[in-house]
């Protein structure tokens, strides 16, 4: 192919890739720090470690000197390169003469061919949340009437031992418009943020940058609302056996759902969707985090109904691999030429594919990536 044809190539893909590091939020926000220019296939794991705990003792002063030091493994998350997106679009030859005459032209509907990737990406990522298990906020109710919802957030996630510095809060547009509101947000005498004003960008308030995402998900609950702990459970269990209130009508919980038990403050995430037909029968729910305390046989169980699942979290409770899908920049073969290229600010390797076909030019971007949640206590749902 001409080297007039391939410099277009390079040129829309690399405004491609800009615009799709415009329209990713989640993927600018959470940890990229495991992406590589190794290439991987659809399949593919990535290992993404997890510091093991660690104890501080005392120290005992002696002859023989301190004690053998204990072993510490790591753990690690294993995250899938399970997405493997593609679209493609058509360019007139007006298009790629205007690509390559104008530095800042890109065609909408290769503009809009980014969009897409990027807000599938997001909405991919939103989609961890399911393991979230800390709480503020009500049901089925707007955020950010106050600044209770920003403070009550930070609580949580002190509480949670999440780090204090890169913390984002990331909103849907409703929650957005609600905090805009806030004078403690946008109020110039207060703030001094002139931007929230002028640009409606709320920025970094009560120790949270905040972002508008339009991929925010709406959790939708399972039919029962409430439960009864089947048999005391001992602190830490990671699984409760949960049975229905008598003379309850069948119902389901579902993965993601959160719920409370009586005489506890911690919320708890479930992993599993199970279906309780009786006050009789008992079945087995798995939970994050592990039971902080006793679960008493009885106990009643109270769980959140369907709600807007806006984030408040430390970068490092999502992680988000990319990697290129084949060694490097150029491959040509007989009909196609392949451009790829990785954006430093999202590390999203974006790849470019031109293939001739009868009597026509098909133009395709696709990305190869995963994602996990790995530190659920670094983050919680703030409810909408």
């Amino acid at each position: 192919m001409s080297n007039s044809l391939t410099n277009v190539m390079d040129k829309i893909l690399a405004r491609g890739l800009m615009t799709l590091r415009e329209a990713a939020i989640m993927p600018r926000l959470v940890n990229v720090d495991y992406n590589a220019n190794e290439a991987k296939q659809f399949g593919d794991t990535i290992d993404v470690p997890k510091p093991a705990a660690q104890v501080a003792s005392s120290v005992v002063a002696g002859v023989q000197g301190s004690a053998t030091p204990a072993s510490k493994t790591p753990g690690k998350v294993q995250v899938p390169m399970d997405q493997w997106k593609t679209t493609d679009f058509h360019l007139t030859d007006k298009d790629m003469v205007e690509v390559d005459r104008n530095r800042h032209f890109l065609p909408m509907q290769t503009a809009e061919a980014a969009r897409v990737l990027a807000n599938t990406a997001d909405t991919y990522i939103h989609g961890k949340y399911t393991g979230v298990y800390g709480y503020v906020g009500t049901a089925g109710v707007v955020p950010f009437s106050s600044v209770a919802t920003a403070t009550g957030a930070r609580v949580v996630l002190n509480e949670q031992l999440a780090p204090m510095s890169e913390r984002r809060i990331v909103m849907d547009p409703t929650a957005e418009g609600q905090a805009l509101q806030l004078a403690a947000y946008s109020d110039v005498s207060q703030t001094q943020d002139r931007p929230v004003k002028i640009e409606g960008e709320i920025g970094r308030k009560f120790g949270f940058d905040h972002f508008m995402s339009q991929n925010v998900l709406t959790h939708t609950a399972g039919t029962r609302a409430s439960a009864r702990v089947a048999s005391t459970t001992a602190a830490g269990a990671s699984s409760i056996d949960l049975k229905a209130a008598a003379s309850a009508a069948v119902g389901t919980i579902v993965v993601g759902d959160v719920f409370t038990i009586a005489g506890q403050a911690q919320t708890y995430a479930a992993q599993n969707t199970v279906s309780l037909v009786s006050a009789l029968t008992k079945v087995a729910v798995s939970i994050k985090p592990g039971l902080s305390a006793i679960a008493s046989a009885n106990a009643v169980v109270q769980i959140k109904r369907s709600h807007v699942v806006n984030l408040a979290f430390n970068k490092n409770a999502f992680a988000f691999v990319t990697r290129p899908l084949a060694d490097g920049e150029r491959v040509e073969t007989a009909n196609a030429v392949i451009r790829q290229l990785t954006d430093d600010v999202t590390g999203i390797t974006l790849r470019l594919e031109l293939v001739r076909q009868r009597k026509q030019m098909a133009w395709e971007f696709d990305h190869l990536y995963g994602g996990a949640l790995v530190r659920p206590e670094f983050a919680a749902r703030i409810a909408g």
